[in-house]
């Protein structure tokens, strides 16, 4: 009879980001001071754009719901590793892994799609400025936020359902070489067949990423082809500063990610792999928030009439 290898292997050892303890003291008060800010600076994008009523337009309820994303997404990795740099032994539970797995791609997903719907929105504001409130009512910004969130959730499940229900783990693999469960590690220790698994992956992941960079390209497209049609520079200038913000943090978030999924699993390195991991999950939901904020004047004239003053000194 074949026994599932679950019978077996109750918990996981996570290699965390280096095995020095000095380095571990460094790096947790380096990251607890990110997580912190990044926590504070979503948390006050949302108060702001909640208390405003001017910012309640459907860009800043996307934006707002990504702010929550990103907390959300930050939190399912950034805890874990702080909570591993002050322990001996920094195992995970078989459950703990699964949640883990299940949050990080769910909340990850939900962010392709949810910058996709970004990216719409910026289209049509642009290229039907008329009709754009009939286009992005009410309505049109829940469906889909919801239908992001579906997305994103639908993904995190089939990851983690492949992972835990398909891949075998020995008693003598249980070390990930990683900081968090990711499932390319999982797969890298799993010993048993791994094909149907790196598959799923490679279409999931792939469906995801290029469906949802499709729809911000071709919106892209739309909008430059709208905008070079506008003949004074100063009105050019405008409608691409409404998009820039957008721009650099689907170019962070989609280019690390299709850097860390979309390759041949020969390429697969664990040392890089913590790198690059470090920065999708810790370093951009730190960021995003100050994107929008240093280079978005209405989000700097909200927060000025409540006193707080976040231009560059």
């Amino acid at each position: 009879m074949d026994y599932k290898n679950q019978t077996i292997v109750t918990e996981f050892i996570l290699a965390g980001l280096t095995e020095s303890s000095e380095l571990k003291s460094i790096l947790f008060v380096l990251f607890f001071i990110i997580y912190s800010l990044t926590v504070l600076e979503n948390t006050a994008l949302i108060a702001l754009i909640s208390c405003d009523a001017q910012l309640y337009t459907p860009m800043y309820v996307f934006l707002r719901q990504l702010s929550v994303i990103d907390i959300c997404y930050s939190s399912s990795v950034t805890i874990r590793m702080l909570m591993d740099f002050v322990s001996v032994k920094s195992s995970i539970s078989v459950p703990g892994c699964s949640l883990q797995m299940l949050s990080y791609a769910g909340f990850g997903g939900s962010e392709c799609f949810l910058l996709a719907a970004m990216s719409y929105d910026r289209y049509v504001a642009i290229c039907h400025p008329l009709t754009y409130l009939q286009i992005i009512n009410r309505k049109t910004v829940i469906i889909l936020l919801i239908l992001s969130y579906i997305g994103g959730f639908s993904n995190g499940l089939v990851q983690t359902s492949f992972s835990f229900f398909h891949l075998d783990f020995c008693e003598n693999s249980q070390a990930i070489h990683h900081f968090y469960c990711d499932v390319i590690a999982l797969i890298e220790i799993s010993c048993g067949d791994t094909r149907l698994n790196e598959m799923v992956l490679f279409s999931l992941v792939g469906f995801i990423e290029l469906s949802s960079l499709f729809v911000i390209l071709i919106s892209y497209f739309c909008i430059i082809i709208a905008v070079l049609r506008i003949h004074s520079s100063k009105g050019r200038k405008k409608a691409f500063s409404t998009c820039a913000s957008h721009l650099t943090v689907v170019t962070l978030f989609y280019g690390t990610i299709i850097f860390m999924y979309l390759r041949p699993s020969s390429a697969y390195s664990p040392e890089q792999d913590k790198v690059i991991a470090v920065f999708y999950t810790v370093i951009i939901p730190f960021l995003n928030p100050l994107i929008y904020s240093l280079r978005n004047r209405e989000v700097k004239n909200s927060a000025k009439k409540f006193g707080i003053s976040i231009e560059p000194k």
